[in-house]
């Protein structure tokens, strides 16, 4: 009994496709994200209101959504940064942490990350993280608060709450 080659091909295409699996694990996205830290000489009080306050004022011209605003000391934003090939929305996201390092000084990191939203076949719609490949945005936030904190412009002074 011959089977015919293309009754051969129909059938050994999808065993093939079966076997080569659609579904794959999650990309490894270590390495991805840019990051930047500076110590402030400022408490841990201050340097929190005055990160929140660059953020707002970064959120209207630059497009900044800040999502979280935890009282430990870290904020996430997103920055739209608009469409790829005018199908892909795209955006940065930026995680800045600040940590107590003494009486009257603190740390803060900037972390950024590029994403894109996406969907395969077998998964759900979402974000994806993609390589940072500029670190310019990440110090350029670090510095506005370093500038803030150092007295860099008079309006933007913030003080902590009493």
């Amino acid at each position: 009994m011959a089977i015919d080659k293309r009754v051969f091909l129909v059938l050994l295409i999808p065993l093939a496709l079966a076997l080569a699996g659609c579904a794959r694990s999650a990309s490894d996205t270590a390495g991805f994200a840019v990051s930047q830290s500076a110590a402030v000489g400022a408490p841990f009080d201050q340097a929190w209101q005055t990160v929140k306050a660059v953020l707002r004022e970064y959120e209207k011209p630059n497009r900044f959504e800040i999502y979280t605003r935890d009282r430990r000391g870290v904020f996430v934003a997103f920055e739209n940064t608009g469409r790829q090939a005018f199908l892909v929305p795209s955006r940065v996201q930026y995680t800045v942490s600040v940590e107590p390092a003494g009486e009257n000084a603190s740390q803060v990191t900037v972390e950024t990350i590029r994403q894109v939203y996406g969907v395969t076949l077998l998964t759900y719609p979402g974000w994806h993280d993609r390589p940072m490949k500029d670190p310019a945005k990440a110090q350029g936030l670090l510095g506005e608060i370093q500038a803030r904190i150092a007295g860099g412009s008079p309006e933007a002074k913030t003080q902590a709450p009493a």
